[in-house]
């Protein structure tokens, strides 16, 4: 009976692991560099708009313990970001308040509650992107345990079929099991470590825009 051509590296690497693949097999790769591009994309966008919004924090807070006007405060901050968002709805709730509900409000009341709902939605946007990586945190060993099992069953199938256990039957499909456990591994380790330092992150930011608020909050009381 003839030997079995010896085997070669280049039946086991990546390229061949996916032509040799099946739709399901090759279904779950997608799924999981689809992950993993989502959670680049994530970090990258997030780490830049927190990067943004803590720098337009410092000038915001620069500008607030100056003791300058609001309309001052409003010109020096940056147009369209939370903190000018914050001080433009404080002025107008002020405004709100002289034109027509000092008799039924008064106006430390008005301005806290105006000035906690704009708070709240800016610290709602933050979150923005973090639901996503935790869920494909919680979800990518999964998708590559099913590629394992998938594989394993390939595996299986070969040593039906041929009614002999040798390593030139099972030897794809096991590696491909192997491969396929990694890259779930491989996609779920990054996106648990983004999604810990973006709630880090997010945390001092958000004690920026509350504390902004508070300084706002006074100044307007001091010279309303």
């Amino acid at each position: 009976m003839p030997s079995s051509p010896p085997l070669s590296f280049s039946q086991f690497d990546l390229l061949h692991l996916w032509t040799q693949g099946d739709a399901v097999t090759q279904t779950t790769v997608l799924i999981l560099a689809a992950m993993s591009v989502t959670t680049w994309y994530v970090v990258v966008v997030r780490e830049i708009v927190l990067l943004r919004l803590l720098r337009q924090g410092r000038a915001a807070e620069t500008a607030v313990t100056g003791n300058a006007a609001p309309n001052a405060i409003l010109s020096a901050l940056t147009s369209g970001g939370p903190f000018h968002d914050l001080a433009q709805t404080g002025l107008a709730a002020l405004e709100r308040h002289r034109e027509g509900l000092s008799g039924t409000i008064d106006r430390n009341s008005w301005l806290s509650l105006s000035l906690s709902r704009a708070v709240g939605r800016v610290t709602a946007r933050l979150g923005d992107g973090l639901p996503q990586l935790a869920t494909i945190a919680s979800t990518a060993p999964f998708v590559g345990l099913f590629g394992t099992v998938w594989s394993i069953h390939h595996a299986l199938t070969e040593i039906g079929v041929s009614g002999q256990a040798s390593i030139e039957r099972v030897a794809g499909p096991v590696g491909e099991s192997l491969v396929m456990t990694a890259l779930g591994l491989a996609v779920a380790v990054p996106a648990v470590l983004a999604h810990n330092w973006l709630v880090r992150r997010q945390k001092s930011a958000i004690e920026m825009v509350r504390g902004f608020g508070t300084d706002l909050h006074a100044l307007l009381l001091e010279q309303s």
